[in-house]
């Protein structure tokens, strides 16, 4: 059984009263869609990766935010399935952007006036950043706006790898030390990485996006174990620095988004 943290932000974990109290009395007027994933993240790590982990950095941005309820998780993401390595379900582009676009409308309804997209995986970006624009547009002018906070994402996987560089770490990669660590820190104790798997998780050679791209050694065997890069240095502590890199980069845009209204 699920049992509600406190204060509780969860949309799910509130009742239907609670809800219009928090938004007609408390000024809870933001409401935060994030969207995880189910995909294959390595033998060391669970396919419902970016959900666990989403669902604790929506948390986490909603109560840095203030005011700010979260809708639940949406737990799937275009991608592509696989008999090789059975750990994803997809969803296709349109179906994805459908869904956002009727969940976003739905806490408009509800009485939400700012809506805030975001998502833990890089399939979909695209379509968050079309729902924005088209219900903003659509809105703005009755006092709602949607936004789509691509800064959490990219930006912060950008920044963290780069970082990682200057440590002398892996950097870029799927399933690798980022995801690895972020993982480590919020749920090496609840079961959501095979820690012992660890020291073996070296997968395929990873280059950093607009890098030239060198052919593949047709002579070595690709590993195709789901890894891209290299997870076997990962730790809670470099898990931690990413999530709350993420955790800032969503608040920080989302607040200078509320700004922008203000300045109008």
């Amino acid at each position: 059984m699920e049992i509600a943290q406190h204060p509780v932000v969860e949309f799910q974990m509130m009742t239907w009263a609670e809800v219009k109290k928090a938004i007609h009395e408390d000024g809870f007027v933001n409401a935060v869609v994030y969207n995880g994933g189910t995909e294959q993240r390595g033998p060391q790590n669970v396919n419902g990766g970016h959900n666990l982990m989403a669902q604790q950095t929506a948390r986490a941005i909603a109560l840095k935010m203030g005011h700010t309820i979260i809708a639940p998780v949406m737990p799937y993401s275009p991608n592509t399935a696989s008999a090789d390595l059975p750990g994803t379900i997809p969803v296709s582009e349109a179906t994805f952007k459908a869904v956002n676009m009727e969940v976003a409308e739905g806490l408009i309804t509800s009485g939400f006036k700012n809506v805030f997209l975001m998502g833990d995986h890089g399939g979909g970006q695209k379509q968050l950043a079309e729902v924005a624009k088209e219900l903003d547009a659509k809105y703005s002018a009755k006092g709602v706006h949607v936004y789509f906070c691509d800064e959490m994402y990219d930006k912060a996987q950008n920044d963290y790898w780069k970082w990682l560089e200057t440590q002398k770490l892996p950097s870029w990669g799927h399933a690798g030390i980022m995801d690895t660590s972020e993982m480590l820190y919020l749920g090496g104790d609840k079961g959501w990485v095979r820690t012992e798997l660890i020291p073996s998780a070296l997968g395929d050679p990873s280059q950093a996006p607009g890098s030239p791209r060198v052919p593949r050694d047709a002579s070595k065997p690709r590993i195709n174990n789901g890894i891209t890069g290299d997870a076997r240095p990962s730790t809670p502590d470099l898990g931690k620095r990413i999530f709350d890199m993420k955790v800032d980069y969503a608040v920080n845009q989302m607040k200078r988004f509320l700004a922008a209204q203000t300045s109008h």
